[in-house]
């Protein structure tokens, strides 16, 4: 009996339909949950069963269906390169598998060989999310995986920034690069267009930033993730005439109206006894052009220097007529907080109180009631305003709107489940929930929302008061910094500023800032420093407690990893845990490199997120901090140093004080944010 022979063809679509099979994939959220006979339900089955008819041939639609609790949102994206027949076979498989995947879940996604399916309880667009990423590799390693993986950093680095640039209906780039052994390195990236740049450029940072971890020496990867997929092969598997057609269809510039050179022959031109007139008409129109330019940049003028002379009040309430989107009722959040009542008080900080309170359509939020009497209210309430409302970040607490009313001043932020990261970080009782896998997700997430700040996002910001109590948890232990009451607006090409006003928190500050009044992001990663050594350590920064001895934090962890017996200022949690001593001991490490006291040799939020995913990186040796210790400037005179600055001190604290001292204790602090 003859064997069947299998034709070549059918092989391969078997082989494609299991490749296929595997790279599917489902993420489900804990977003809620729906029934099955619910509104909610019937809204999203309509829903999924219209995008694949909806989306066009750049590959992205999203629409919403419903009102208040029951609306639903979905997003589809599919590859770059792929035509539009096979973009929407891909998008109906995984709306059918998507619900069998993920049932009564209110928010999840899909990824498949050749889309992305996402469908949410809460608004989507325009928003970064990578909470959720799945990560397929090549089982084989590169023959020289050195030099193979800096030439994928090389290759996926320069496709990003192409990416990132694309307009707002296609954001992918796709290119090749020469590697060892003749071989040819191929990539493609991808964001959602509806991201910004600079999200886009985050996403797919952090995408990069994962390979290491992942996926590192092998000869092909991909890292995927909502709003944006990465992959690099030693093959080519992208359709590049495809990329190629829709570049040159989206640079393809508007019909231009033909001129009398570029006319066809038998086509009647201007007689010749008008070109005199046509040139008389041409002056005339360029003299009355220009004189009306000229009009109107001087009635500019007048607006702008008339602007710049408005009193506070009006710049705020001009200002906030801009943002009228985002206000909410007052009676609305009056009604949230039950009349602000001492219950639902979540902490009180030197500008106000926060409450948690809960919107008529059962969204819990936190809000900020700055003080009446505050002498700074106005200025405070202007700056988070404009600075948190243009922020979107998972490592950043949501802004959602605010609130006025005769002198009521009211912020509205997501709330936080978890409280604040000092209120697990330094109670013996709650710091064991703090593992190291948690510690460590904690240090990367904040480095990430500082990297967002410094250079990824619209704006350039420095949050200046960057410290434990500000850093607040998720219902899984993410962290979101919150409160930029005192964070400062930067030029793009702005690398420091000044001022004199010092505010912040002792313990928190960078030298240059405390002494001198000057800031750039090299002071908030020197914050971050502080932070990493308090979570590696459990301690408070101004109080580390060395048996019966009691020490600066930078000063005992700089002389404990100098000398190789770091394992003994560790927290004994961790020691417990399944952390190496070889990871946190890099954790200090790079802490220690972000406290140094020379701005210069400190590194930027960009280099620590890298080296915080890849433990193949050398770090250079730190230097040690001196700005606490008695050898260089005693803390009783840096306090009375920054007492000196008459505009300087926000505090009711006596001059000569210890900021150890009980009447004293964070004294430097102007601001607190302490939901439970």
């Amino acid at each position: 009996m003859m064997s069947k022979r299998w034709p070549l063809a059918s092989i391969f679509l078997i082989l494609t339909n299991l490749l296929a099979f595997a790279m599917a994939q489902s993420s489900c959220f804990n977003n809620g949950n729906y029934t099955n006979n619910s509104t909610y339900k019937s809204n999203l089955d309509t829903l999924l069963s219209s995008l694949s008819i909806n989306v066009d041939y750049n590959g992205f639609y999203n629409a919403s269906m419903g009102k208040n609790l029951d609306t639903v949102y979905a997003s589809v994206l599919c590859r770059g390169d792929v035509q539009l027949p096979s973009c929407r076979s891909c998008i109906q498989e995984a709306a059918a598998d998507i619900v069998g995947s993920c049932p009564n879940y209110k928010k999840a996604v899909r990824f498949n060989e050749f889309c992305t399916l996402r469908y949410s309880n809460e608004s989507m667009f325009g928003i970064i999310e990578t909470s959720r990423a799945w990560y397929l590799w090549n089982t084989q390693n590169a023959s020289s995986p050195g030099q193979f993986m800096a030439d994928v950093r090389t290759l996926v680095d320069n496709i990003r920034d192409q990416a990132a640039k694309g307009g707002s209906l296609r954001k992918v780039a796709a290119g090749s690069r020469s590697t060892v052994d003749f071989q040819t390195l191929f990539s493609l990236v991808q964001c959602t267009p509806d991201l910004s740049s600079e999200d886009c450029g985050s996403c797919l940072i952090g995408a990069i930033a994962d390979i290491p971890r992942f996926c590192n020496n092998k000869r092909g990867c991909r890292v995927l993730k909502p709003s944006c997929i990465l992959r690099y092969e030693d093959t080519t598997f992208y359709n590049e005439t495809r990329l190629q057609e829709l570049q040159a269809l989206a640079a393809t510039p508007p019909p231009q109206p033909p001129t009398s050179a570029s006319l066809p022959p038998g086509t009647l031109s201007a007689p010749p006894g008008k070109k005199d007139n046509n040139k008389t008409r041409t002056t005339i129109i360029i003299v009355v052009s220009i004189g009306v330019c000229l009009i109107v940049a001087v009635f500019a003028g007048i607006l702008l220097i008339m602007r710049t002379k408005k009193k506070p009040k009006e710049i705020l309430e001009c200002s906030i007529d801009s943002a009228e989107s985002l206000q909410y009722d007052f009676c609305e959040i009056k009604s949230a907080t039950d009349d602000f009542s001492d219950d639902n008080k979540l902490g009180q900080g030197g500008f106000g109180a926060v409450y948690k309170g809960k919107l008529s359509n059962g969204q819990e939020i936190a809000v900020k009631r700055l003080s009446m009497d505050s002498g700074q209210g106005d200025v405070e309430f202007k700056n988070e305003v404009l600075l948190v409302a243009k922020l979107q970040h998972r490592n950043l607490v949501r802004f959602l709107g605010f609130s006025i009313e005769g002198k009521e001043r009211l912020l509205v932020y997501e709330f936080v489940k978890n409280a604040s990261l000092d209120k697990f970080l330094f109670d013996p009782i709650k710091r064991p929930e703090l593992d190291w896998e948690r510690r460590y997700k904690i240090i990367g997430g904040i480095a990430r929302g500082l990297l967002y700040l410094h250079e990824e996002s619209r704006l350039k910001i420095i949050h200046r008061d960057l410290k434990a109590s500000n850093i607040l948890l998720d219902g899984e232990m993410n962290p979101k910094i919150a409160d930029f009451g005192l964070a400062r607006l930067c030029a793009a090409d702005e690398t420091q500023g000044n001022t004199n006003r010092i505010v912040g928190t002792y313990g928190y500050m960078s030298p240059e800032y405390a002494m001198h009044g000057q800031f750039s992001i090299k002071s908030d990663v020197f914050s971050f420093g502080v932070l990493i050594l308090e979570i590696m350590t459990g301690q408070k920064n101004n109080s580390f407690r060395n048996g019966e001895t009691i020490e600066d934090l930078l000063s005992a962890a700089w002389k404990y990893w100098h000398r190789g017996t770091f394992e003994d200022m560790i927290d004994p949690v961790l020691r417990a845990s399944s952390g190496s001593l070889r990871d946190i001991s890099r954790c200090i490490h790079i802490g220690l490199l972000c406290v140094q006291d020379n701005l210069a040799d400190r590194p930027t939020m960009a280099s620590v997120v890298l080296t915080l995913s890849s433990f193949t990186i050398s770090l250079p040796v730190p230097l040690e901090p001196t700005f606490f210790t008695n050898s260089r400037i005693s803390k009783n005179a840096l306090f009375q140093a920054y007492d000196s600055r008459e505009s300087g001190s926000t505090t009711s604290s006596s001059q000569n004080k210890s900021p150890h001292s009980t009447e004293s204790k964070n004294v430097m602090s102007i601001t607190e944010f302490y939901p439970r």
